[in-house]
């Protein structure tokens, strides 16, 4: 009988961490602002991607908890950050 360890030896993933994923995918009127405003907060967990008016945020964290609390975090900085470039492209106008 084979254990798990020595499974993970075998397959050279001794020591490996499992990572959790999330991707979310945004459009914005404009997409580079809101990527733009929010990559000095990303930390080495969040990549951001711009694709036209589409923001694609991809963020890995080790744990559950630390996903959601990142997701959320991501989705509040998101919101605010599309509502306040609204707010000065209105405002210019």
């Amino acid at each position: 009988m084979t254990n798990r360890s020595e499974n993970e030896r075998e397959n050279g993933t001794a020591g490996a961490v499992e990572s959790r994923s999330a991707r979310l995918r945004t459009t914005h009127d404009a997409a580079d602002a809101v990527a733009a405003s929010l990559r000095p907060d990303n930390t080495d967990s969040i990549r951001m991607v711009v694709e036209g008016e589409t923001l694609t945020t991809t963020i890995e964290r080790e744990t559950t908890g630390g996903l959601q609390s990142t997701v959320d975090d991501a989705v509040v900085n998101l919101t605010v950050a599309d509502a306040v470039i609204d707010t000065v492209r209105n405002y210019q106008s």
